[in-house]
């Protein structure tokens, strides 16, 4: 008979060290992959891993594709400190989206430097206000986050849908589903010249420091903590839950409708029925991956962006399927949840009928 005992102390070693474990085992899982695939294990690693990053635009697509992860991934680590599980940040991107590039086309045509932050303030209030409602329903009805958020993900798509299929439709796109696009004062500037890298970027970086700063320095930081550890403890200090679940929604909300008009004023430049490869579950893994710290969250995020243009890449090259793509994600995952396991419990091996005895 084969048992889970659960550790009296995890060692702080491997609970650092399982994520680069994690790592290591999904790159020996892919070399194998592409060798039943019939490619060459290490020509198709090399395609994946290293060819992206060879020059220095590889590179700028690189914090083209961190900057959302990591902007979600700290929101979404707050609240899960705090055990409040939002797993509908892709609809709150969404959201932020339609509600930042809502404001750029009903100034279309109108320069001034003031468009630009009045559009990333439209998708931080449509952000947490899409999250403000499962917030409402946990606090008032005890409804389940997880649920609540994750079907409003699907509500937002079919939103935005709507909207770029019927009155934000560019009268000029021959029919296309998509909104006119942005003219200059509503897209992002670029940090270099012939690259895509954009004030984003930095913004992303400056959520990563706020957010160590609040978990490592502020009380509201310590209230998290203490709530999602001990629930009693924290009502016996006076603690509120309710107050943790408004923070913890809002502030992830926020940070992912910001990241959702980042994308479409930057990459993008429009709105379309899709403007997200799934980032707002994807950095879900990246805040595990990083552990919830904001410094192993932002390398997590360049790591999982790493992935994305990987498969691009590996797609053009070797003609390989961009599902691949997906595949390292989930056995990414699949290997930091089986690592985790082995961090907090030992396997114990023993006959039932020595423990009936």
């Amino acid at each position: 008979m084969i048992a889970l005992e659960r550790r009296l102390e995890v060692s702080r070693f491997w609970l650092y060290a399982t994520p680069v474990l994690a790592v290591g085992l999904t790159i020996l899982s892919g070399a194998v992959m592409f060798a039943a695939l019939g490619f060459d294990p290490l020509e198709a690693l090399h395609a994946y891993f290293i060819l992206p990053i060879s020059d220095l635009y590889g590179l700028s697509e690189l914090t083209v594709k961190a900057t959302p992860l990591a902007m979600i991934a700290v929101g979404l680590a707050l609240g899960f400190r705090g055990n409040v599980w939002n797993i509908g940040a892709e609809g709150q991107l969404i959201l932020g989206a339609i509600t930042g590039g809502g404001v750029a086309l009903a100034f279309y045509g109108v320069e001034g430097p003031w468009l630009l932050p009045l559009m990333l303030l439209g998708g931080m209030v449509g952000g947490a206000f899409w999250a403000a409602i499962p917030a409402f329903l946990k606090v008032r009805f005890n409804a389940n986050e997880i649920l609540v958020s994750l079907m409003l993900t699907y509500v937002a798509g079919l939103l935005l849908v709507y909207l770029v299929t019927g009155p934000w439709k560019d009268p000029m796109g021959f029919g296309f589903p998509q909104s006119r696009l942005f003219h200059d004062s509503a897209t992002l500037p670029t940090l270099f010249e012939n690259s895509r890298m954009h004030i984003g970027f930095p913004i992303a970086l400056f959520a990563v420091v706020v957010s160590w700063f609040v978990v490592s320095r502020t009380l509201i930081g310590f209230q998290i903590k203490v709530v999602g550890l001990t629930p009693p403890a924290a009502g016996y200090a006076g603690f509120s839950s309710s107050k943790v679940v408004w923070v913890t929604l809002l502030t992830t909300g926020a940070l992912a409708g910001l990241a959702g008009v980042i994308e479409v004023s930057g990459p993008i430049g429009q709105l379309t029925p899709s403007i997200s490869p799934g980032y707002g579950f994807t950095a879900i893994i990246v805040a595990f991956l990083g552990r919830l710290h904001p410094v192993g969250i932002l390398l997590a995020a360049l790591l999982m962006a790493l992935s994305y243009i990987g498969g691009e890449t590996a797609q053009i090259v070797m003609r390989l399927p961009l599902a691949v793509t997906g595949v390292f994600q989930g056995m990414l995952l699949f290997f930091l949840l089986a690592s985790d396991v082995l961090a907090h419990y030992r396997i114990r091996f023993g006959s039932r009928r020595s423990e009936e005895g």
